[in-house]
C-alpha cells in the first residue's frame, strides 16, 4: 500500500509539472512589437558667419593696345576669406569677401615691344553673392560679383605704370561640410579687371592700353559659427 501511495505522488508531481509549462505557454504574449526605427540626423544646417583660408594658382592674359602685343599671365595666390550664408529650404544665399596676395605675372617680347612687355597683378580682392543648393552636406553653387587688383606694366627704358582697377567676376563651385563646423570649397573664378591707359610710361604713343583678365582656381578651408548641424 505504502509503494503505491509513493507512487501516486510522483505521478500527481509531474502531471503538476506539465500542466505548470502548459499555463506558461498560454499566456506568452501573441504579438511582439517591432524593433525601433533609428531616427535620422537632422540634415545639415548651411546659416551662419564664416572665416576661412585660400590658396590656389591663375593663368590670363593681358592686351596692350598701342603694339598690339598680348601677355600670357600666370602664377599663384594665397589669403582669407569671409562670409556669411543663409539657407532657406534647400536654397543657400551668401555674401562673400576675400583678399589674396598674388603673383601672376607674364612678360612678351614681340616686334612692336621687342624688349618686352610685362604685366602683372600683386593682389586681388572680390565682393560676391553666392546661390548654391544644399544636397545635405554638399553644396554646389554660383557666384558673381565685383573684382578689385591692381594691374602693373612695364617694359625696358621706360617707367612703366600701374592702377587699382575694378571689374567684376563670375564662377561656380562646390562646398562640402566636414565634421565639427569645418567645410572644404574649390572654385574657379573667372576675372575682368578692365584696362588702364599707362602712356608713356609704356610706350612713346601718348596713349597705351593695357587690359588684364585672369581665371582662377583655388581651395580653401572655412571655419563656421553659430549654429548645430
Amino acid at each position: 500500500m505504502k509503494q503505491l501511495f509513493a507512487g501516486c505522488l510522483v505521478v500527481g508531481a509531474l502531471v503538476a509539472a506539465q500542466c505548470a509549462a502548459a499555463a506558461d505557454l498560454s499566456v506568452a504574449p501573441l504579438y511582439k512589437a517591432p524593433p525601433a526605427t533609428p531616427v535620422p540626423p537632422p540634415a545639415y544646417n548651411w546659416t551662419g558667419f564664416y572665416l576661412g583660408v585660400n590658396g590656389g594658382g591663375g593663368w590670363g592674359r593681358s592686351w596692350w593696345s598701342a603694339n598690339g602685343t598680348h601677355v600670357d599671365l600666370s602664377g599663384g595666390l594665397v589669403g582669407g576669406t569671409a562670409g556669411y550664408n543663409w539657407q532657406i529650404g534647400k536654397v543657400v544665399l551668401g555674401v562673400e569677401g576675400d583678399i589674396d596676395w598674388a603673383r601672376l605675372e607674364g612678360t612678351n617680347a614681340s616686334a612692336p615691344c621687342p624688349t618686352g612687355c610685362n604685366t602683372s597683378d600683386t593682389w586681388l580682392s572680390t565682393v560676391r553673392g553666392r546661390v548654391g543648393y544644399a544636397f545635405d552636406r554638399f553644396m554646389p553653387y554660383l557666384t558673381g560679383g565685383l573684382a578689385v587688383g591692381d594691374i602693373r606694366a612695364a617694359t625696358a627704358g621706360l617707367s612703366g605704370g600701374e592702377s587699382t582697377n575694378a571689374g567684376w567676376t563670375v564662377g561656380a563651385g562646390l562646398e562640402v561640410a566636414l565634421p565639427g563646423n569645418w567645410t572644404a570649397k574649390a572654385e574657379y573664378l573667372h576675372v575682368d579687371l578692365g584696362r588702364f591707359n599707362c602712356g608713356a610710361g609704356c610706350n612713346p604713343s601718348p596713349s597705351d592700353n593695357v587690359s588684364m583678365q585672369d581665371n582662377v582656381f583655388r581651395a580653401g578651408v572655412n571655419y563656421r559659427f553659430g549654429w548645430g548641424n
